[in-house]
């Protein structure tokens, strides 16, 4: 596995609560880094391909269908997002 380098400005809250998890987590903060970043990674590429096979051959126009045919109605109550 070949490595490189790459300069990384962090906010000093950030880079400190890092130094924090991986102090607890016993290993270096490089190495907490670069696990936080292949989770991430992992994380988008696998939501990515799940979507890809969820949409299938579908294409946006697609979508139209259901939109020309929704229902025309004011929002229940319950509708509201969270706040």
């Amino acid at each position: 596995m070949t490595k490189t380098s790459y300069p990384l400005k962090l906010p000093n809250s950030m880079k400190a609560a890092a130094q924090r998890l991986a102090r607890e987590d016993g290993v270096s903060l490089n190495q907490w880094i670069s696990s936080a970043v292949a989770e991430k990674v992992g994380a988008v590429e696998t939501s990515s391909l799940f979507l890809k096979r969820r949409a299938g051959d579908a294409k946006p126009a697609d979508l139209l269908w259901f939109l020309d045919n929704a229902a025309d109605e004011p929002p229940v109550p319950g509708d509201e997002r969270p706040a």
